[in-house]
């Protein structure tokens, strides 16, 4: 089984208990939190080449306090993960005992889409500098 499958397309998932949801989560977070800091760094440095690029470069340094609320934010963000798996695992009962890997791919997507969306908007704004 590869890494992509064990943490995306988890075959089995049926978790017995409340703690069993959750350390299904957390076996999952720091694998999160590096593929969302390396996207973060490529976002980062990229959006820095791109705003020295002329016309009219202009210098910028590394935001971080950004940088430090944003990691803290996606983290409080995944928590939210296993406490909609348990809310919707006790709503629905059985009907429920796949929620868990469709919560983590999509919201591993969307925290990887957002964390990378600076590099399109400084590219836009790079092409804007050459009519402005």
């Amino acid at each position: 089984m590869t890494a992509v499958e064990r943490y995306f397309f988890t075959p089995l998932y049926h978790p017995r208990s409340n703690w069993s949801v959750v350390s299904w989560w957390e076996s999952r977070r720091l694998m999160f939190n590096l593929c969302v800091g390396s996207a973060g760094l490529l976002s980062l440095a990229t959006t820095i080449l791109i705003a020295r690029l002329p016309p009219h470069p202009f210098p910028m340094g590394i935001p971080w306090i950004g940088v430090l609320v944003y990691g803290v934010m996606a983290n409080l963000c995944y928590t939210l993960g296993p406490l909609t798996d348990l809310v919707l695992r006790r709503l629905l009962g059985n009907r429920a005992p796949a929620v868990g890997p469709v919560l983590f791919r999509y919201g591993f997507v969307f925290a990887m889409g957002l964390t990378l969306l600076p590099i399109p908007v400084a590219a836009v704004g790079w092409l804007l500098r050459w009519f402005i």
